[in-house]
C-alpha cells in the first residue's frame, strides 16, 4: 500500500509518500500560496507516483468535518486570506478517486502522537495536543476517536485570566482579543515588543508571560477530558518553553488532581522531525483505506 499525507499550514503544506509500515518514502514542501496555485502544487506531486492508495489530510481552518454538510471536506470561514469556502476533499477525491480521511491540522499531529506512544505503552488511552504557532489549537484522542461531533474544537479561542504584567496588550485574534491565540500564538511577541519570537531572548520576561497562558490551556484540558498525557508541539514550544509551562501549570494548578509526573504529563513530541502529522496521517489514511470495504 502507499498512503498520501497532506499538512495543509498556514504557511506550507507538507505533502509526504508513506509505506505500509507508515515510513517516509518522499516528501515535499509547497508554499502556500492562493487555493488554486497551491492544490495544483499538491496534485502535480502526488500524480509522479503510479498509486495513492488513501490520503490522510490534516488541514487548517476551520474546517467542516460533518459528513452529514453540503461542505464537507471544506475549509470554511477561515481568517486565512483567500481560503475561504475551498472544497479541499472534493479537488483530491475528483483526481484521485480514492478514500480521504478529512481533520484539522492539530488533529493529525495529535492522533500520531497518541499512536506512537501507545506502541510504547499500551495503557494510554487519550493524548491531547496543544500546537503553539503561527495560531493554536488543540486535538484530542481518546480511545481512538477525536473529540468534537458538530465540528472541531477550536480551542485557541477559549478566554484566559490575563497576566498582571500583561494588562495592556489588548491582543492579535480579529475575533476576540484576548483569547488564548490572541495572547499566547508565536506573533504576540512581534507584536508586543517588535521582535520577532525566534529572536527573544530566552530569559525574556514575556515567555514567562505566554507560559502562563498556555499553562492555563492545559488545565483546561486536564480538568475537562483527564487525557493521560498533554504534548506541546509547534514553533513556540522549545524545551525551555515547555519547562516554564510546566513550572507555570504547577503553581497554577496546585496539585489539585495526580497527573503523574510533570514532565511525562506535559511533553513534547516522541515523533521525530516534527512528524506528528505526517505519521498520524498515514495511520488515518490506512483507517479511511479500511471503512472503504466495509
Amino acid at each position: 500500500m502507499r498512503y498520501g499525507s497532506i499538512e495543509a499550514g498556514g504557511t506550507k503544506f507538507v505533502c509526504a509518500v508513506g509505506d505500509d509500515d507508515f515510513n517516509i518514502v518522499d516528501s515535499v514542501h509547497i508554499p502556500t500560496t492562493t487555493p488554486e496555485e497551491t492544490l495544483a502544487k499538491v496534485v502535480e506531486y502526488f500524480k509522479k507516483f503510479d498509486h495513492i492508495d488513501a490520503f490522510g489530510i490534516a488541514s487548517f481552518g476551520p474546517i467542516d468535518v460533518r459528513k452529514d454538510s453540503d461542505k464537507y471536506g471544506w475549509i470554511i470561514k477561515t481568517p486565512k486570506k483567500g481560503w475561504s469556502n475551498v472544497n479541499f476533499v472534493g479537488t483530491m477525491k475528483r483526481e484521485f478517486g480514492v478514500p480521504v480521511y478529512w481533520t484539522t491540522d492539530v488533529n493529525g499531529s495529535a492522533y500520531g502522537e497518541y499512536i506512537k506512544r501507545r506502541q510504547s505503552n499500551n495503557k494510554i488511552e487519550a493524548v491531547s495536543y496543544i500546537t503553539d504557532g503561527t495560531g493554536i489549537g488543540a486535538g484530542t484522542v481518546i480511545n481512538d476517536e477525536f473529540l468534537g461531533v458538530r465540528g472541531t474544537p477550536e480551542f485557541g479561542h477559549i478566554r484566559v485570566k490575563r497576566h498582571r504584567d500583561d494588562m495592556d496588550f489588548d491582543g492579535i485574534c480579529p475575533y476576540h482579543g484576548d483569547c488564548l491565540e490572541g495572547v499566547a500564538s508565536g506573533p504576540t511577541f512581534e507584536a508586543r515588543n517588535n521582535i520577532k519570537g525566534q529572536d527573544t531572548p530566552p530569559d525574556d520576561p514575556v515567555w514567562n508571560i505566554i507560559a502562563y497562558y498556555v499553562a492555563q490551556g492545559v488545565i483546561s484540558l486536564t480538568v475537562n477530558f483527564r487525557p493521560d498525557q498533554i504534548v506541546l508541539g509547534g514553533g513556540v514550544c522549545t524545551p525551555q518553553f515547555v519547562e516554564k509551562v510546566r513550572d507555570q501549570f504547577n503553581l497554577l494548578f496546585d496539585n489539585y488532581l495526580d497527573v503523574g509526573p510533570l514532565d511525562e504529563y506535559i511533553s513534547r513530541p516522541v515523533v521525530p522531525h516534527n512528524g506528528s502529522a505526517t505519521f498520524g496521517d498515514f495511520v488515518l489514511a490506512k483507517k479511511a483505506l479500511d471503512e472503504s470495504k466495509k
